[in-house]
């Protein structure tokens, strides 16, 4: 985890430890304000294809470098995360989807090797959905359609704790299409 802030980000001051609302947080007594260390919010979108293979990318950056992974990246400051996960999605795969054609997933809390904590935001749609060829971009080193089973039993890596949420989307997807 990262070192704790030493100096107030806003005025410069030493911080201080000082219990408020049942933590130790750091604390600035010349702002008279606590500092709070927030997670900062990523999203991405897991597509699903008509045979239940799920797209994913090739992490080239930090977190989990060399890790099949969902298309998925920070939130600008005036983004929604449903505008910001299907930016990710093209920006890592080529593929274009409206917002209004995803739906929340899951959340998932990541640790950066940093020690900046994030929260990822993950949306669902269908291939059908969507428009254009996966492509990898510029911060993936692949994007393609993987079989689940392919891909687990296979000697890749899947970012760590996100196996789980690949399995319930493809489960997700196969009800929802089924009910057509």
């Amino acid at each position: 985890m990262a070192p704790d802030p030493a100096y107030c980000s806003t005025c410069g001051t030493e911080l201080d430890d000082r219990e408020i609302e049942g933590r130790t947080r750091r604390y600035c007594h010349n702002c008279a304000k606590p500092i709070y260390r927030n997670p900062k919010p990523c999203a991405g979108v897991l597509v699903v294809d008509e045979q239940k293979h799920v797209l994913l990318v090739k992490r080239t950056q930090p977190p989990a470098a060399g890790s099949w992974s969902l298309p998925a990246g920070y939130l600008e400051a005036d983004e929604p995360p449903q505008e910001a996960a299907s930016r990710e999605l093209h920006e890592e795969t080529g593929l274009s989807v409206s917002t209004s054609d995803i739906t929340l997933h899951d959340t998932n809390f990541v640790q950066h090797p940093s020690g900046q904590h994030i929260l990822v935001v993950i949306y669902l749609t269908t291939r059908a959905s969507t428009t254009g060829s996966p492509t990898p971009g510029s911060d993936a080193g692949a994007a393609r359609f993987w079989d689940l089973e392919e891909i687990i039993s296979s000697a890749q890596r899947i970012e760590p704790g996100y196996e789980g949420i690949f399995e319930a989307a493809v489960r997700v997807t196969n009800t929802t299409t089924s009910d057509r």
